[in-house]
């Protein structure tokens, strides 16, 4: 048993080796070294690797000195830093930023685009001032685009009789980039709170991506109070103009859409506590509707199926209604 338990004590340590020098290989690859290098970099690294920890060269000095050269790539990987100032696409060039004075918080740069296709439009700009006292709730997008396990979210602030105010969490592109889900985890791209028109953000996800099949958007009106509202509202303005001025790395896991929800709403809501379908996001309203906080008054099959918005955004398009209309017949609170 001695003999099993020192065997299995090493393959575990071992194991634990390998999967260090895959993510350094990988974090190298995607590392701020001139493009032509890295490849030759990375897969330096890992031949080394392979030959220090187990080759038959691989000593204990080999392993500890893989160890330094791990610490070495984890330290330079940190110390990368994120910037606003990059070639970004249109649509991700301009920052929004609020002026917040009592009650009273005037939005710089909510944006509301002019869409001929997801990749042809022509992006515009507005400023707008909403007084606190107006904001009556706050309601939540799933948008899904291909596995129903994983979903992007976007939170909507009503502000009863000054419209609505829309938020999505986002990786901030540049020109020609697309986004990978392996490079989300390597800090490869800025995060940003995109702060839009709905007709914007949800028109551009029902009718105009994947090339007119749309992407499939459920729309929950959430179960908070004024007030509730009113904190989260603020704390996600307070992070839009922090990102402003201090920009920070997006990561797959850690910081993105659903997570960064959770870290505006848990100081202020005694039950955000993390849930698995908090990454597993394709599933958070189900979550949603076992917390009482979206409407319970019908089964959870015909809540979902009422809060798919799809054909009502459609029909709305560039109505100055849409809003209204992607809301009409929902379960919950009275328009």
């Amino acid at each position: 048993m001695k003999n099993f338990l020192k065997g299995l004590g090493n393959t575990f340590f071992r194991f634990c080796l390998l999967a260090m020098a895959g993510w350094a290989t990988v974090a190298i690859f995607y590392s701020n070294l001139p493009a032509p290098v890295r490849p030759w970099v990375a897969g330096v690294f890992a031949l080394g690797s392979l030959l220090t920890l187990f080759g038959r060269y691989s000593t204990r000095r080999t392993r500890l000195g893989f160890l330094a050269a791990f610490a070495l790539v984890l330290t330079l990987w940190l110390l990368m830093p994120p910037s606003n100032d990059r070639d970004w696409q249109p649509d991700l060039a301009t920052l929004a930023w609020a002026d917040m004075a009592g009650d009273t918080i005037t939005i710089h740069n909510i944006r509301n685009a002019d869409y001929r296709t997801e990749t042809d439009f022509t992006v515009h700009y507005y400023d707008k001032t909403f007084d606190l006292s107006n904001l009556k709730g706050v309601d939540l997008f799933l948008v899904y685009w291909g596995s129903p396990n994983i979903a992007h979210t976007m939170m909507s602030f009503d502000f009863e009789g000054q419209g609505y105010v829309c938020f999505s969490i986002e990786t901030r592109k540049e020109k020609g980039e697309d986004y990978s889900t392996v490079k989300g985890f390597f800090r490869q791209y800025e995060i940003t709170y995109v702060v839009a028109d709905e007709r914007d953000l949800v028109r551009l996800r029902t009718n105009y991506r994947e090339q007119g099949k749309g992407e499939d958007i459920y729309l929950y009106r959430l179960q908070a109070s004024p007030e509730l509202a009113r904190k989260v509202f603020l704390s996600y303005l307070e992070e839009v103009n922090r990102l402003k001025k201090h920009p920070q790395w997006y990561n797959a896991l850690t910081d993105n859409c659903t997570t960064s929800i959770l870290k505006h709403t848990m100081p202020h809501n005694p039950d955000a506590r993390f849930d698995w379908r908090l990454i597993v996001n394709g599933y958070v309203d189900e979550m949603l509707y076992e917390r009482k906080s979206i409407d319970t008054s019908v089964p959870f099959a015909e809540l979902k199926k009422r809060s798919y918005i799809n054909p009502k955004a459609q029909a709305a398009d560039k109505s100055t209604a849409f809003s209204q209309m992607i809301r009409a017949g929902l379960p919950g609170k009275e328009l």
